[in-house]
């Protein structure tokens, strides 16, 4: 068994969404002066490797803790779009010869390869997802879907969101190391939240198994 690490380190000054609270880390307590060692985090619920629920853009949405924890779990099906251009759409095309692979309680990952551009300028001209993607996955009963990127919409527009979320599914975003999953015989995904009461999002430590 290979255990595949999915996440970026939570660290001081990492990138976030525009606007977003900034994400700090520094020592509260000392072992040698306290005898112990606590960390103080100063982060938004949507930082670094997180999910979304539905919450987040729906109103009267679900939270987390309403949410079963089956969605954050699942054999991986990873979707190949890399090629695409800074701010490209990804439409159908990408997905149609896996379609077949397309199944409830799939978790499909798209691998556009952004998350090398982690931590530079360009990682916000990420390509996105189309509206029509989510129909269509929805449609096939999927309800669990990740990307590489710092969001499946472009910048400052929610349209793949509103439909997703819209029907109750959840996103994970700033995946990184897609390309590793290839190796795995059957991945399986996990990408659990964590337990905030009424969260609109959590950081996740999201990882593939296989």
């Amino acid at each position: 068994m290979r255990v595949v690490d999915l996440s970026h380190p939570v660290r001081s000054g990492m990138p976030v969404f525009p606007g977003d609270p900034a994400v700090t880390t520094e020592p509260a307590l000392d072992v040698a002066a306290d005898g112990c060692a606590v960390t103080a985090l100063h982060l938004g619920s949507h930082s670094g490797t997180h999910v979304d629920a539905p919450s987040h853009v729906i109103p009267g949405g679900a939270t987390l803790d309403q949410l079963d924890l089956a969605l954050f779990t699942g054999p991986a099906l990873v979707v190949d779009a890399r090629g695409h251009a800074p701010g490209a759409p990804i439409g159908w095309s990408a997905f149609e010869h896996r379609s077949t692979d397309l199944a409830p309680g799939v978790v499909v990952l798209v691998h556009t390869g952004w998350d090398e551009r982690w931590g530079t300028a360009s990682y916000e001209q990420h390509p996105h997802l189309t509206a029509g993607v989510a129909e269509r996955l929805l449609a096939a009963g999927v309800r669990t879907v990740g990307v590489d990127t710092l969001s499946p919409d472009p910048l400052h527009t929610l349209a793949f969101h509103r439909v997703w979320l819209g029907a109750g599914g959840v996103i994970a975003e700033n995946l990184r190391g897609l390309g590793q999953l290839a190796a795995l015989d059957h991945p399986h995904v996990h990408l659990f939240p964590l337990p905030i009461d009424h969260g609109d999002g959590a950081p996740v430590r999201a990882v593939a198994i296989g």
